[in-house]
């Protein structure tokens, strides 16, 4: 039996409901068995030989840009370090142990007032503060061109100043691990170099940079790329563009979005098939993804239209996208359900090749989930973080 259930009496508590799962690592294949005692969890590995099951153990989830979930919007003027926190369980609830919470271009007095926010929340619950590894500040220096700044408002981008960036990392307190960029700036080398000296990531996005640029980028110190595919001119020379610059680079980490809306299948397979390891899910989710369809008001873009299928569009321009209405286990979930990889391969890059971008570490280890796949679809049943058992539905 992959799991079954009993009650338990223990001396002064009375009876507790008490759960064991004989799984498989989702990653590594090994027979693991897990116990659950109340509010007491254990994973270990197992000698018995496990034939079948539809049980399975695997690394937390890592969303490394993520600009808001569940009716909450962390570019909003309404974002509270309360309402912030409220997303913490309803993440956990998905699998995604750590993220990244995306703030995007807005006035430099703005993007302050939400990096302290998030700051805020940080420091009134341990729990938020070990779920946030960092903030993911996409922008303000981008490309101003069409088609590359995406949604950003064009009257707030700017090229890379370094003054201005020391002034967005002291209102977050040292919390701004990501930061992208387009680096076909004059400056921009040189100010990657000092993000990397700082210990920030610099992805390359939003950007019509060529060859030359993202070479210098890359050899500056520029780790990865955000939402290859997206942010870019609906046409391109067919040859010399920066999709192929930036897949050309294999020191590149590339983050896709996987909703099944963003990229078509081809897209997604060929990617993931080049880059292997360092090719990595993000949600690039809004407030709309945890929310019924329906039609909506923004502070950005105005009035917006959900579908059924996770599709968020301007209303008077449905052709136009809107943001992304899926969290990060949806976009797992749309790799299986398109046969475009595995299991292993998706929440692979959903947790373990995110892991190694990070920098391997042990509080890692604390953080997994537990699994189950019932007529190929994924249904949480238990997630740890910091050894703890943050959500349970057996």
């Amino acid at each position: 039996m992959a799991g079954y259930h009993s009650n338990i009496a223990l001396e002064g508590k009375g009876e507790i409901d008490s759960y064991t799962f004989h799984c498989l690592n989702c990653i590594s294949g090994e027979a693991e068995l897990v116990t659950v005692h109340g509010d007491l969890v254990k994973k270990s590995k197992s000698d018995q030989e496990i034939r079948e099951t539809n049980f399975f153990t695997a690394p937390g989830m890592i969303d490394l840009q993520i600009n808001g979930i569940n009716g909450v919007d962390f570019n909003s003027p309404d974002l509270t370090a309360e309402s912030l926190i409220s997303t913490v369980s309803y993440l956990l609830s998905k699998g995604v142990t750590s993220f990244f919470p995306t703030i995007i271009t807005n006035s430099p007095a703005e993007i302050k007032k939400y990096l302290s926010i998030i700051d805020e929340a940080c420091l009134l619950s341990p729990l938020v503060s070990g779920c946030i590894k960092g903030i993911h500040l996409e922008g303000p220096f981008i490309s101003p061109e069409d088609g590359a700044r995406g949604a950003h408002e064009a009257k707030y981008i700017s090229p890379p100043d370094w003054d201005l960036f020391c002034d967005f990392q002291r209102a977050a307190c040292g919390r701004i691990k990501i930061i992208t960029i387009a680096p076909e700036y004059k400056n921009s080398q040189e100010f990657i170099k000092k993000c990397y000296d700082q210990g920030v990531f610099v992805s390359i996005g939003h950007s019509l940079a060529g060859s030359e640029s993202v070479a210098n980028a890359v050899k500056a110190g520029a780790k990865l790329c955000t939402h290859l595919g997206n942010a870019i001119p609906a046409m391109l020379p067919r040859h010399n563009n920066i999709i192929w610059e930036l897949l050309a680079q294999d020191e590149l980490y590339i983050t896709i979005i996987a909703d099944g809306i963003h990229l078509p299948d081809a897209f997604l397979k060929s990617v993931i098939k080049l880059k292997k390891e360092k090719a990595i899910l993000v949600s690039d989710a809004t407030m709309f993804a945890g929310m019924p369809a329906g039609e909506y008001t923004t502070h950005i873009g105005g009035e917006v239209v959900v579908d059924g299928k996770g599709k968020v569009s301007m209303k008077k321009s449905s052709e136009f996208l809107a943001g992304a209405a899926k969290d990060l286990l949806q976009c797992v979930q749309v790799l299986l359900d398109k046969k475009i990889v595995t299991l292993n391969d998706a929440w692979s890059m959903a947790s373990e090749n995110v892991i190694t971008l990070l920098g391997k570490n042990a509080e890692y280890d604390q953080d997994w989930v537990l699994f189950q796949v019932i007529d190929s679809k994924i249904v949480i049943r238990g997630v740890v973080k910091n050894g703890s058992l943050k959500f349970f539905n057996p």
